[in-house]
């Protein structure tokens, strides 16, 4: 039986243990946080990706935690309401896409994989020695150990590809904005909606789920000119706080909540862009190997495609992981590339530049649902997702 290490536990990590094990695998996952990482952002699943989640049988369990957004408010510095959106459309979705809470997720998974898959937390890989017949990990805490096959299923910052492709540098793309997340009360008694008040170069937002006593606070803005510490979390708030300091709305107050989130999150909206996902026993899957960026709202569904057709080539290639790992890459690459072509352009629309560009996109709002042929108009927002989400097929392996 073919042993994997897989590197990351959130999306890609628990979805590719779940279809090796299928396919008579013996896949271990190893986690640097010491537990299942909860919380997190809303995320969707579209598409191809909602074929592999029915595959799986859990395709009823993820619509029983979808977030139920109703509607999308825009609000000026004074919070009175310049337009309102229907939340589908504000996210691109359209049919049966599901948008739900990226923990929840991750715990439906986990939940579908932990009786079958061995999970080591609190730990992570610091060294990949190869070998003729396999990979020797060393690991930080635990003992050192030999798998078949090692992937890394780590995310942007993906500690496997840094170990095995070189430093992030030549791979991770900044599109030129930076985003931030955390949880806050929610202290405008939000419920299923979402509230955006933008400004030039800069937006700030909240919002609160379905059965969610708390909110999330959103902001994006074009990338700091100063270079910054990644891991240095309080530099991070300190310069959150800088670039929203004269922002009106309830935007004070979030920032006030900001120094006591339990689960910060400040990045770069960036890409993944490899020229190949594998070296060696070593091959990357989800944003490890080609994140598309939030902005693209993809990545989740990447991630979940991208463990299915792994697995379901490791499996066709009958033991040859080279000839699997060939494959992989061969499906998935133009749909990666259709979906990466996403961010841009959902990026011109999220923060603008202008003041003019603000009143314009506001009274767009606010005309379409009078305007004779809006139902084109709105296709013309969610093809492009469709197409990108729809842009392989998948296979039966």
């Amino acid at each position: 039986m073919t042993n994997v290490l897989i590197s990351g536990a959130s999306v890609a990590g628990p979805a590719l243990a779940y279809w090796l094990r299928k396919h008579g695998f013996s896949p271990t996952v190893v986690e640097r946080a010491p537990s299942l990482r909860t919380g997190g952002y809303k995320i969707d699943i579209r598409g191809a990706a909602l074929e592999v989640v029915e595959r799986m049988g859990l395709l009823e369990e993820v619509r029983r935690h979808s977030t139920d957004m109703q509607v999308a408010r825009f609000v000026d510095a004074k919070g009175r309401q310049m337009a309102t959106m229907s939340a589908q459309l504000f996210g691109g979705r359209e049919g049966d896409d599901v948008e739900i809470m990226r923990g929840d997720l991750g715990a439906i998974l986990y939940e579908a994989t932990k009786n079958d898959v061995e999970y080591i937390f609190d730990d992570s890989i610091t060294a990949l020695d190869e070998t003729a017949d396999g990979v020797r990990v060393t690991f930080e805490n635990g003992p050192d150990r030999t798998f078949d096959l090692v992937v890394g299923a780590d995310g942007v910052h993906s500690n496997v590809r840094a170990l095995a492709f070189g430093e992030e540098s030549g791979f991770v793309h900044d599109l030129g904005h930076h985003i931030s997340i955390f949880t806050v009360p929610n202290h405008l008694g939000l419920d299923r909606t979402e509230m955006m008040h933008p400004a030039p170069g800069r937006s700030a937002g909240m919002y609160s789920t379905r059965q969610s006593a708390d909110a999330k606070a959103m902001f994006l803005f074009t990338s700091p000119a100063d270079p910054y510490d990644r891991k240095d979390v309080d530099g991070q708030k300190k310069l959150l706080a800088r670039t929203f300091a004269d922002q009106g709305w309830d935007v004070p107050r979030l920032l006030d909540s900001m120094w006591d989130a339990p689960d910060f999150y400040f990045d770069s909206i960036s890409q993944v862009r490899m020229d190949r996902w594998s070296s060696g026993r070593v091959v990357l899957v989800g944003d490890a190997a080609y994140g598309p960026s939030p902005a693209s709202g993809q990545g989740t569904s990447l991630s979940l495609v991208g463990a299915y057709v792994l697995a379901g080539s490791l499996a066709a290639a009958a033991g040859d992981h080279t000839a699997g790992f060939a494959a992989y890459e061969n499906d998935m690459r133009p749909f990666v590339e259709e979906n990466q072509k996403l961010a841009e352009g959902n990026l011109k629309g999220m923060v603008l530049k202008s003041a003019g560009q603000i009143r314009f996109q506001m009274g767009m709002l606010r005309l379409m649902p009078h305007l004779p042929g809006k139902e084109r108009m709105i296709k013309r927002v969610t093809e492009p997702i469709r197409k990108a989400a729809t842009a392989i097929t998948i296979r039966d392996y």
